[in-house]
């Protein structure tokens, strides 16, 4: 399972149209997933993750990145 996974990621990649951004810190790549991993890290309690959208409240965070380093597919980056 994990080949095909990270094969349609690669795949992903070239695809033109990745990024979305969240505020103007914070970029979802198209791959995430919306495991929630991030949204349970965050120290201060600032991702949500609603259905397929990821909810960033950019004006309380700190820049810690923990949400970056924990994602497990690299799905987020900071700006």
């Amino acid at each position: 399972m994990y080949n095909i996974f990270f094969g349609l990621i690669i795949i992903k990649v070239y695809i033109i149209n990745i990024i979305k951004f969240i505020g103007d810190r914070m970029i979802v790549k198209d791959w995430c997933m919306f495991c929630g991993e991030c949204a349970g890290v965050c120290p201060r309690n600032l991702i949500e993750v609603k259905e397929s959208t990821l909810i960033f409240d950019e004006s309380e965070c700190k820049d810690c990145s923990t949400c970056v380093k924990v994602c497990p597919i690299t799905a987020l980056e900071k700006e």
